[in-house]
């Protein structure tokens, strides 16, 4: 007697399978629901003052405008304790780079470094070589940085004052409850 196939051809197993994939991503979809819900009611139970929460917002985006990678958090968590901003929302306000907009946010940064610096168009990176890139590493990286500080500081401020307008309208909410 053969031993039992776990793999049967039975016409109801395909449709075990997508019922199984159907509840496994309902469990992922509930999972990032209360996540989600977890961090909104963390932000929202933040006993900081309101100028605290904004200081620490603009610290954690004018820090995820660089290209450091794995050094934003700790960077964005410094500016903060210098300002006296919140570490966790400065913490979080690094986010605005991660692996989904890391190249557009730099590519942007890079072009607006090279055009405050002046550099010629020809500084492009697209129709060069790697050697060429190799050789152009000090201008790229000097652009780079340029353009970050600049769209950091522009960012940075947009954020402090959203978010100095979200802190105070969450507070007065709560005070209402």
């Amino acid at each position: 007697m053969a031993a039992p196939n776990n793999y049967s051809t039975h016409p109801e197993s395909g449709s075990q399978a997508n019922q199984r994939s159907r509840r496994a991503l309902r469990g992922k979809r509930a999972k990032l629901q209360r996540l989600i819900k977890y961090i909104y009611i963390r932000f929202v139970r933040l006993r900081s003052a309101p100028q605290a929460i904004a200081r620490g917002l603009a610290a954690g985006v004018f820090a995820g405008s660089y290209p450091l990678f794995g050094l934003q958090t700790i960077l964005g968590v410094a500016i903060a304790a210098a300002i006296r901003g919140n570490k966790i929302v400065a913490a979080a306000g690094t986010w605005i780079s991660n692996p989904l907009t890391y190249v557009p946010i730099y590519a942007f940064n890079y072009q607006v470094g090279r055009w405050i610096l002046g550099q010629p168009v020809e500084t492009s990176l697209t129709e060069r070589s790697p050697q060429e890139w190799m050789s152009l590493g000090i201008d790229i990286t000097i652009a780079l940085l340029v353009g970050s500080t600049l769209v950091g500081i522009i960012l940075a401020l947009a954020s402090y004052y959203g978010g100095l307008y979200l802190a105070y309208n969450l507070k007065v909410n709560r005070s209402k409850h």
